[in-house]
């Protein structure tokens, strides 16, 4: 058995939500790299195309498509489109936002948006993705983005929290219904990962009081994700569905 064939994603292709930066464009970035024709997806198309360009230069596929995960309509449009490039058998469901208040200064439309990008988003993309895939009888696996915070809780990012708790039950819910369509669902829950936008909050005083919760005494880099990401993203996962995968130096069983 040749082991590293396992998680090649030849002839496959991907749908990213989110991709323009950050986790998505990393995920875009790695799919491609394993083999996967690659749709990326958000709702600035503009801000994709050099995510198309870095991945051409490495001899990958791309294409950017216009998607706001919280309409309906345009999740709808999205795939009519990206079905006639090539049906997305693998969907990373990825974009998400968190508006950091304390609980008591969050108004409704802070609680609109995050939930319905975090949790609707998913949930309106996944189901979509589904739809697509019974209809042809097409196998397929949705990875949903959760957060170790889906199951435990820190201050100032309230509905954040309460979005990752739905994803992760939604995740399971899914997992369960679509067995028989032969659709798997995971999540994957990251810890803090170093990006661009929040290096300089993880190497303040606050961020390293963060960093002293966490037993291995590291912040994960976006390379950490590779592995658990092929894992479920490929056919090393086919008896893999409704599971939850924490990638967070330990973070969760700290119980800090």
């Amino acid at each position: 058995m040749d082991i590293g064939q396992l998680f090649r994603l030849d002839n496959k292709t991907a749908l990213i939500t989110g991709a323009s930066s950050g986790i998505g464009k990393h995920c875009a970035m790695l799919l491609s790299q394993a083999g996967a024709k690659v749709a990326i997806a958000s709702r600035r198309i503009d801000q994709l195309q050099s995510v198309v360009d870095e991945i051409a230069q490495l001899g990958g596929q791309a294409k950017a498509f216009e998607l706001d995960v919280t309409n309906k309509k345009s999740v709808t449009k999205c795939f009519d489109e990206i079905a006639q490039w090539s049906l997305p058998t693998i969907v990373v469901n990825n974009a998400g936002m968190s508006i950091n208040r304390k609980l008591l200064d969050q108004t409704e439309e802070d609680w609109d948006r995050v939930i319905d990008t975090n949790l609707k988003g998913c949930w309106l993309v996944a189901t979509e993705a589904a739809r697509h895939l019974a209809a042809t009888n097409t196998p397929g696996n949705i990875v949903n983005i959760a957060s170790i915070l889906g199951e435990r809780v820190i201050g100032g990012v309230a509905p954040y929290v309460i979005s990752k708790a739905g994803v992760v039950q939604l995740t399971k819910v899914m997992a369960l219904e679509l067995a028989r369509h032969q659709i798997r669902v995971n999540a994957l829950l990251p810890g803090y990962v170093i990006t661009d936008l929040n290096r300089e909050f993880l190497l303040s005083e606050a961020g390293q009081k963060i960093l002293s919760r966490i037993p291995s005494r590291r912040f994960n880099n976006l390379e950490d994700l590779n592995g658990p990401l092929l894992l479920l993203a490929s056919d090393a996962s086919t008896a893999m569905t409704g599971a939850t995968i924490a990638v967070d130096s330990g973070h969760l069983i700290s119980g800090l």
